[in-house]
């Protein structure tokens, strides 16, 4: 049971649109009588609703294709984590296209969010330009702000490049952004705009606030921007600032960063707040997608059971890694065969000696097993644990929040930092992630074989919570050295015979078909052209 409070979101989506077009309009004068964003954000608290619409995009939001849950297909691109519904299966096939419904998706919330936040953050200065009372909260509210929209433009940058950039609300098609040198200015302005709001940020929230971006939120996200933008020294130092001042440390164990009991506290820097309980469409989505195929539905196994680990990937993990437990499902009960003599359902256990292929029951335990025999109760899915909540009566009703920036991060970025730049220890911050998983320390490796590990270790720590596609891409380069990325796909290729060629179009996404066609400003990816 949750013991604390946090804030609501509350969706306010009346008057913002990523476009109003204004095509026969022109000529059009009168003075309205309803709610729009002029006449309702006169005050710092009306303000404060106005970004709590902003958080809500994060979530579950109002698409079932929500922003966290697209980029769970994305990550299907690496092969390490797959699917049979159509989405998963294009993504781990590498057939992705600029008309793909998951890409235009998340490229509409997050330029719908980019607009609110944009129009936010011009209301605030208007306020205190106004003399609007309650500057703090203004203050305070602007900085909320300006962290998610370079969260925003963030997470757009690191899968499209070059992407539209703009600090002005839409209102037109005349205001239209170029995304010519898109990402350039998207890391500039991101990093401006996280400098300013951890200036800004409170340390933690009073209850009722708890959820909302932190000064040490803001930092763990300049990190990460600086590592995407090669800035080792920036990013060294910032990680140094978080390390010895925040006060933040690694939970004991790993599967903490996943407990409902343990949300918004310990390492788990900033996170969605997810509570169907408190709000019925407050819900994920993640729970139904990743649950065992064969799990029954009283214990939650209602759901489509989409996406999981392949049983390579899953065997990747050393047998004392003591993040196993909370990465991956390791026995359930199942329907796929009979009750056992005593009248119970079978426990199936993860083996890597269980038959497995890429069906949607390539994985999951033989339909004709005996229910009676442990040594054939067993299953090779990498089915994930991580925000999978067994044993709930109605799969709809989930808890756990979305974790989107936790202090591994930080730690491991630290090392990376270290590592590239030559200054600093680099190994501080991996061998801590690694005594927490009961691993070894490393020492002695050269900055070639060090970096390799850092890589790994992200990708042991941070598996199916939609940070390794990007991560391996912003490490990789096709045909080039490293390419981590291109080993991961080419491995998965052939493994399990699939019918793909490693390509330059699987290090980046495309820009959408319908922001090409709608905005004469935005040029297609080339590998797209």
């Amino acid at each position: 049971m949750k013991t604390y409070k946090k804030f609501r979101y509350y969706r306010l989506l009346f008057f913002f649109a990523i476009a109003i077009p204004l095509v026969g309009c022109s000529d059009l004068e009168e003075n309205p009588d309803f709610t729009t964003q002029d006449n309702f954000f006169a005050t710092a608290e009306q303000l404060e609703l106005g970004v709590n619409a902003v958080y809500d995009g994060i979530g579950y939001g109002r698409d079932w294709f929500n922003h966290y849950y697209d980029r769970f297909v994305f990550e299907c691109l690496v092969g390490y984590q797959v699917g049979w519904e159509k989405g998963p299966l294009d993504f781990q096939n590498g057939n992705v296209n600029p008309s793909d419904d998951y890409i235009a998706t998340y490229w509409r919330i997050s330029y719908e969010n980019i607009n609110r936040a944009n129009a936010i953050i011009q209301k605030a200065d208007q306020l205190k330009e106004e003399g609007a009372p309650n500057t703090a909260l203004i203050d305070r509210v602007k900085a909320e702000t300006m962290f998610l929209r370079a969260f925003y433009y963030y997470n757009l940058v690191r899968y499209f490049d070059n992407i539209p950039v703009t600090t002005q609300k839409t209102e037109s098609d005349k205001d239209l952004p170029s995304n010519e040198n898109g990402k350039r200015l998207a890391l500039d302005l991101i990093e401006d705009d996280l400098i300013m709001a951890a200036a800004v940020l409170p340390e933690s929230y009073s209850s009722g606030n708890v959820g909302r971006a932190t000064k040490w939120a803001a930092m763990a996200l300049l990190v990460k921007a600086y590592l995407q933008d090669e800035k080792w020294g920036e990013a060294r130092t910032t990680a140094e600032t978080i390390m010895t001042e925040s006060g933040l440390d690694l939970f004991d164990d790993f599967a903490q960063n996943f407990s409902v009991a343990d949300e918004n506290t310990g390492e788990r820097i900033f996170e969605a707040q997810v509570s169907s309980s408190a709000n019925s469409g407050e819900n994920q989505n993640y729970h139904q997608h990743f649950i065992p195929g064969d799990l029954p539905n009283d214990l939650g196994g209602v759901g489509w059971h989409w996406i999981n680990s392949t049983q390579a990937f899953r065997e990747k993990y050393d047998p004392n890694d003591k993040r196993i437990a909370g990465t991956f499902i390791s026995e359930y009960p199942t329907t796929r065969v009979g009750p056992n003599s005593a009248g119970e359902r079978p426990i199936v256990k993860w083996s890597a000696d269980a038959s497995y292929n890429l069906s949607r029951f390539g994985g999951m335990v033989s339909a004709d097993a005996d229910p009676n025999n442990p040594d054939e109760l067993i299953f090779g899915n990498g089915w994930s644990a991580k925000y999978t909540e067994m044993g709930i009566s109605n799969a709809n009703l989930t808890e756990k929040n979305i974790v989107y920036l936790r202090y591994a991060d930080v730690l491991l970025g630290h090392s990376e930092a270290a590592n590239e730049s030559g200054t600093g220890d680099p190994y501080l911050g991996i061998n801590l992630v690694r005594e927490r998983a009961g691993l070894d320390p490393l020492s002695g490796l050269s900055k070639e074989l060090l970096r390799d590990a850092i890589v790994n270790e992200r990708v042991m720590e941070f598996a199916m919570e939609c940070e390794v596609y990007p991560e391996l891409k912003r490490k990789s380069t096709f045909g080039g050295t490293p390419d981590y990325l291109g080993d991961y796909i080419q491995e998965f290729i052939d493994t399990y015979g699939v019918d793909r060629t490693l390509k330059a179009k699987d290090y980046v996404l495309p820009i959408p078909l319908n922001e090409v066609l709608g905005n004469p400003n935005v040029t297609q990816n080339p590998q797209y052209q």
